[in-house]
């Protein structure tokens, strides 16, 4: 797994990357209330605002970590977002992206790097 420095995390499976937010970004926002995700099949580029999140303290958008395509969503979030604050890091990932570009993966951190970045 990667990690970015807007406290996303990534986890790469032959191209497909599955984006979410951490356990540290979750606990930051507080209750979760809502979740606007991507469509699928929407074409990003990095750094691109496409998820919405609004938790009891505010409001806040990710970012598309890499360029690509949309390819899933995880629907489960928008019927219930407080799963977010639940299992951040695990069933709670917020969008799939076939990625176009690969090596942008390189730019994140790894776990002990994030770690140390949170600290």
């Amino acid at each position: 797994m990667k990690y970015t420095e807007e406290h996303e995390w990534l986890d790469d499976a032959d191209g497909i990357v599955t984006v979410g937010i951490t356990a540290h970004a979750a606990e930051q926002l507080g209750d979760i209330v809502f979740v606007e995700l991507p469509e699928v099949g929407t074409e990003v580029s990095k750094d691109d605002e496409i998820v919405v999140i609004e938790s009891v303290k505010a409001a806040s958008d990710i970012l598309a970590p890499l360029d690509g395509e949309i390819v899933e969503v995880n629907d489960a979030i928008v019927e219930e977002p407080g799963k977010v604050n639940e299992d951040p890091e695990g069933d709670a990932w917020f969008f799939k992206i076939k990625a176009s570009d690969p090596g942008q993966m390189a730019d994140y951190m790894d776990e002990a790097a994030y770690k140390a970045f949170i600290g």
